[in-house]
């Protein structure tokens, strides 16, 4: 946890300080170690999040990239009476939660159904597989328009188990280094968006800076709206010039038939 209340105020951790978690008003302490970023803890071993899960550094610089007033949200969950954390919750409602360490599906898509108005973003650098495996895919990304892809296969590309992801879903394979080559592909983010085009996906490549420029200003939401709208037209055009592709297909299949058919027996005579 980044901040705790002391006298009511949020406040980054620090060796010695005692002060109240924002959610459950319960004891937390400073834990200002060498081994991990300084964060808060409960004196109870348990947090008042079940989805809590250690954070790292590259958790912390991606937060401190917004408003700190946006940052650690507790929502209840009127259903399970629950309280849970949002990593980043805009002024305007969106959810921004970063995903480091493997998340179970059901708990992704439970998630997705509490927050609803979110994305993810992704460390691809927690396993060494994730970077070389988008490198030999993304040759097959296939151009729209500038900066968006249809992608055939995109478990040749991401990992599999954020391809059923409801959300937009955003892979950030540079993690906390800093790489000189503007080139360089880890300088990049990669959208996964969860609409398809037949088996097709939809990938938008995409700066750090307009990301993050786009949330602060409260773009977000409608720059990735309006791109699911266009993907969910497309796709429904695909369809139906597939269906009149097919329908064409089987007309022709029909009159080879009956052709062949009437040959059959003609020849009977």
């Amino acid at each position: 946890m980044h901040f705790a209340l002391i006298d009511g105020k949020p406040t980054e951790a620090e060796s010695g300080l005692k002060g109240l978690c924002p959610g459950c008003y319960q004891p937390v302490i400073a834990k200002c170690g060498t081994q991990r970023i300084h964060h808060w803890a409960h004196l109870k071993s348990k947090s008042c999040d079940s989805w809590w899960e250690p954070e790292t550094e590259w958790h912390r610089s991606w937060k401190n990239n917004f408003p700190s007033i946006w940052q650690e949200i507790f929502l209840p969950d009127l259903r399970t009476g629950e309280k849970h954390i949002a990593d980043v919750k805009t002024s305007n409602g969106l959810v921004i939660e970063f995903q480091h360490s493997h998340i179970d599906p059901h708990e992704r898509t439970t998630r997705e159904d509490f927050y609803q108005n979110m994305v993810w973003v992704v460390d691809g650098t927690r396993l060494k597989k994730d970077y070389p495996r988008l490198q030999k895919g993304i040759t097959c990304f296939r151009s729209i328009r500038s900066g968006i892809f249809r992608v055939g296969d995109p478990e040749e590309c991401f990992p599999s188990a954020w391809l059923g992801s409801s959300v937009p879903v955003i892979f950030d394979f540079r993690g906390i280094e800093s790489i000189s080559d503007p080139k360089d592909l880890r300088n990049n983010l990669y959208c996964l968006f969860p609409m398809r085009i037949g088996r097709d996906a939809i990938v938008v490549v995409l700066s750090r800076e307009a990301f993050i420029d786009a949330v602060i200003n409260g773009k977000w939401t409608q720059w990735a709206n309006n791109h699911m709208n266009n993907i969910c037209q497309v796709s429904k055009e695909w369809q139906e010039q597939m269906n009149r592709n097919q329908r064409q297909q089987d007309a022709l299949n029909f009159a080879r038939f009956t052709k062949e058919v009437r040959y059959k027996k003609g020849r009977r005579f």
